[in-house]
């Protein structure tokens, strides 16, 4: 269970509660050090990720397989696997009414499997400094999903595009866009058109949320909750119609 405490404005906190004595937090990192990542294909798929080092695992005859066949090893579902723990990141396969909200593309069909191990192991021998404040650990990331505004950019708002600057380098926050990754799997942001999308949140001091509701919440359910509505506003990094970046996000008024 979970939700927002926005009582305090100069100290907003998203408090969790899980059963068991553990952690929760400390419990979600351990799972991530032990991980490996693989992907998964379907039976009679020739689709596969080894040309960018990452497993294939090909799945039985009538094995549950999220979404179509795709048409690249690009978007084939990646799985999260610590000895007998899995969990399948696989939103940007989405072929339902759900926006699969994939921001990344190009790349020379780069998987979104190599991008979660890339963001994994960027992470690894770090889990003990993320335990405090896990979105501020930093590394410098060539590549990601795109969630976190931090590290992207506009070349013709920045005045200069830094893949031409070979001394200049992009500064990503790869746990972030794990968790993002993770979490877009069972919840998605409102897409009202490319390059705009809204997202909501509930919270009370009261009480706390259970998963279903929480997730309701991202998609801005008019939930009978306290709640809060953002605006996310994207842009073009390179050519249209190809990778999307955050540029700006703004709290909305609920009438």
């Amino acid at each position: 269970e979970g939700g927002f405490d926005w009582s305090n404005e100069a100290d907003v906190r998203f408090i969790l509660r899980a059963a068991g004595e553990r952690n929760p937090v400390e419990a979600v990192l351990a799972f991530l050090a032990e991980a490996h990542v693989c992907s998964a294909a379907p039976d009679g798929s020739s689709n596969r990720t080894e040309k960018w080092d990452v497993p294939t695992i090909s799945l039985a005859a009538g094995e549950p397989f999220p979404f179509p066949d795709p048409d690249s090893p690009a978007t084939l579902p990646a799985r999260l696997i610590a000895g007998e723990r899995m969990i399948e990141v696989a939103y940007w396969g989405d072929a339902t009414s759900r926006d699969n909200v994939k921001f990344w593309a190009g790349a020379g069909g780069y998987p979104g499997a190599a991008l979660l191990r890339d963001a994994l192991d960027l992470m690894r021998g770090r889990w003990e400094e993320a335990r405090d404040d896990p979105f501020s650990v930093s590394a410098v990331q060539t590549s990601s999903f795109r969630f976190d505004w931090r590290r992207d950019y506009v070349p013709l708002d920045a005045g200069f595009s830094p893949n031409e600057h070979g001394d200049v380098q992009m500064v990503g926050y790869p746990l972030v866009e794990i968790l993002a990754a993770i979490g877009l799997s069972h919840a998605r942001p409102l897409r009202i058109d490319k390059l705009l999308y809204r997202y909501g949140v509930i919270g009370t001091q009261e009480a706390l949320f259970a998963p279903l509701l929480l997730r309701a919440a991202l998609g801005c359910a008019p939930l009978p909750f306290a709640r809060r509505q953002f605006r996310m506003e994207l842009g073009w990094p390179g050519q249209e119609n190809q990778a999307r970046c955050i540029l700006e996000v703004t709290e909305e008024t609920i009438s």
